[in-house]
C-alpha cells in the first residue's frame, strides 16, 4: 500500500518536500501507526500542530458537532465559534481584537501590514522598516520569506520586496544600531528560534528590546507561530519574559489539526485595521474555530506545568549524555545536538519506533503537550541510546 501511495504522490504532488519512507494510517493519542501496522511514538506531532495528539475526542466532538450545524459561512456574516474564539484569547492575553487566517505565514503577513500601516497612521509612510532577527524563520510567501533572517531563503524567488533588516540574535547592541540608523516601524521576533534550531531568547535581549522600543515608537511583534499554544509551558512564551508585546502571531497547535492562523492586536494596534484593509475567506472558519476553542480552554495551568516537569525530565536525561552535544529550547519545543549526524540518528530512532523531526543540524522533539510519560520516557531513553551508540562511530 505505501508503494503505491508514494508512487501516485510522486506522479501528481508538487516535489517541495523530502518524506520520510513512512505512511502514517491510523493513530490515537502520541501513538501512530504506518500502513505495515508499526507502531511509532509521534514526536513531531505534525510539526507541533497535533496539541493533544492524533484523533483527540474532546477536539474531534467539537468539529463535528460544528460541522453538522454548518461548516463555513465567510466573514459576511456573524458566527459564534468565531466570537467565542477571539474572545477567549483576547482573555487569556490581554489583547484587544484578533485577526484570523489560515496558516503561520498569513498571521505574520498581518502583523506585517498593520506595523506598516500603524506607522504610516502614526509616523509617517516613511517608517516602515521591520527589525527581524538572524537565523528566524516567518513563512513562505513571498514577504515572510523577505522576513525571514536567513540569506538561503532569500533566493529563487526576486524580486523580494524591500522594508526588513536584520540584527543579531541576543545582540541588543545591533538591534539599536539598526533603530538608529535607519526609519523603522517594529521589531519582530521568535521567542524560541524553531526552524534556526530551537533556539530560546535570552530575557534580556527580550526585555532590552521591548524597552528600546517602546522608547523609539516601535511595535513589538512576537511570531509564536511554533512555540505559542502552552508548547514554551505557558500559554504563550512571551509571558516567561514579562514583556507586553503589540502583536503576537500564532497557528500551528491553535488548530489542533486543522488550519488557523491568528493576529493577536493589542491596545496600541486594536484599530489599525478597518472594513476592506484585510480579508481572509477562510479565516474564523467555524469548524476550524470550534476546535480551536475546545484546544485554548484546555490549555490550563495543570497541563502548563505538567509540559514544565516533561521538559526538566528532558533536559535532565539528556544533557550531558553520551553523544549528546547540547539540549536546547523551551517546554517541549526541544532541540538535541548530537556527536553523530542528526539525519543518521534520526533514521535509526525511526526504525526503532520513534518519530522525531529535525531542526537545522539538530534532532527536534514536538510532542503531544499531554504525551503519556511512560511513552516520553521511553522515546527519550531511545534517543539518548542511539546517539550514545552512534557516537562510538
Amino acid at each position: 500500500m505505501i508503494q503505491n501511495s508514494k508512487n501516485t504522490d510522486k506522479k501528481y504532488v508538487a516535489n517541495t518536500y523530502a518524506r520520510f519512507d513512512i505512511e502514517i494510517a491510523s493513530g490515537k493519542g502520541s501513538l501512530v501507526y504506518d500502513t505495515d501496522g508499526k507502531e511509532y511514538i509521534d514526536l513531531g506531532t505534525g510539526i507541533a500542530v497535533n496539541t493533544f495528539g492524533v484523533a483527540d475526542e474532546e477536539w474531534a466532538k467539537a468539529v463535528s458537532e460544528q460541522l453538522c450545524a454548518f461548516q463555513h459561512t465567510s466573514n459576511l456574516y456573524y458566527s459564534a465559534p468565531c466570537a467565542e474564539l477571539a474572545k477567549a484569547l483576547c482573555e487569556r492575553t490581554g489583547a484587544k481584537k484578533v485577526f484570523f487566517g489560515n496558516s503561520g505565514a498569513e498571521a505574520n503577513e498581518c502583523a506585517i501590514k498593520v506595523a506598516r500601516k500603524w506607522a504610516q497612521d502614526t509616523k509617517g509612510a516613511g517608517d516602515y522598516n521591520i527589525i527581524t532577527l538572524k537565523n528566524s524563520f516567518h513563512g513562505r510567501t513571498i514577504t515572510t520569506l523577505k522576513a525571514t533572517g536567513q540569506d538561503v531563503f532569500h533566493t529563487d524567488f526576486g524580486p523580494f520586496p524591500e522594508g526588513f533588516l536584520y540584527a543579531e540574535a541576543n545582540n541588543f547592541a545591533s538591534v539599536e544600531k539598526l533603530v538608529k540608523e535607519n526609519k523603522c516601524c517594529a521589531v519582530m521576533m521568535e521567542i524560541v528560534q524553531g526552524e534556526g534550531g530551537v533556539l530560546p531568547l535570552s530575557p534580556d535581549f527580550v526585555k532590552d528590546v521591548c524597552t528600546l522600543a517602546e522608547r523609539e515608537g516601535l511595535l513589538v511583534i512576537f511570531d509564536e507561530v511554533q512555540c505559542g499554544n502552552g508548547r514554551s509551558g505557558a500559554l504563550y512564551a512571551y509571558m516567561n519574559y514579562g514583556v507586553i508585546p503589540d502583536v503576537v502571531t500564532t497557528a500551528k497547535g491553535l488548530g489542533g489539526g486543522l488550519p488557523i492562523g491568528a493576529a493577536m492586536l493589542f491596545e496600541k494596534v486594536e484599530n489599525t485595521l478597518g472594513p476592506g484593509s484585510h480579508g481572509s475567506t477562510f479565516g474564523g472558519n467555524p469548524a476550524v474555530c470550534k476546535g480551536a476553542l475546545n484546544i485554548i480552554e484546555r490549555i490550563d495551568e495543570e497541563l502548563l506545568s505538567e509540559v514544565r516537569e516533561k521538559s526538566k525530565y528532558v533536559f535532565d536525561t539528556l544533557s550531558g549524555a553520551k553523544g549528546i552535544k547540547s539540549v536546547s529550547g523551551m517546554g517541549l519545543m526541544i532541540g538535541i545536538e548530537t556527536e553523530a549526524d542528526s539525519s543518521l540518528v534520526l533514521a535509526e530512532c525511526i526504525k526503532r519506533g520513534v518519530l522525531p523531526i529535525k531542526a537545522k543540524t539538530k534532532i527536534r522533539l514536538l510532542p503531544a503537550l499531554n504525551i503519556p510519560t511512560e511513552l516520553l520516557h521511553r522515546a527519550v531513553d531511545i534517543i539518548k541510546e542511539v546517539a550514545g551508540e552512534m557516537a562510538n562511530g
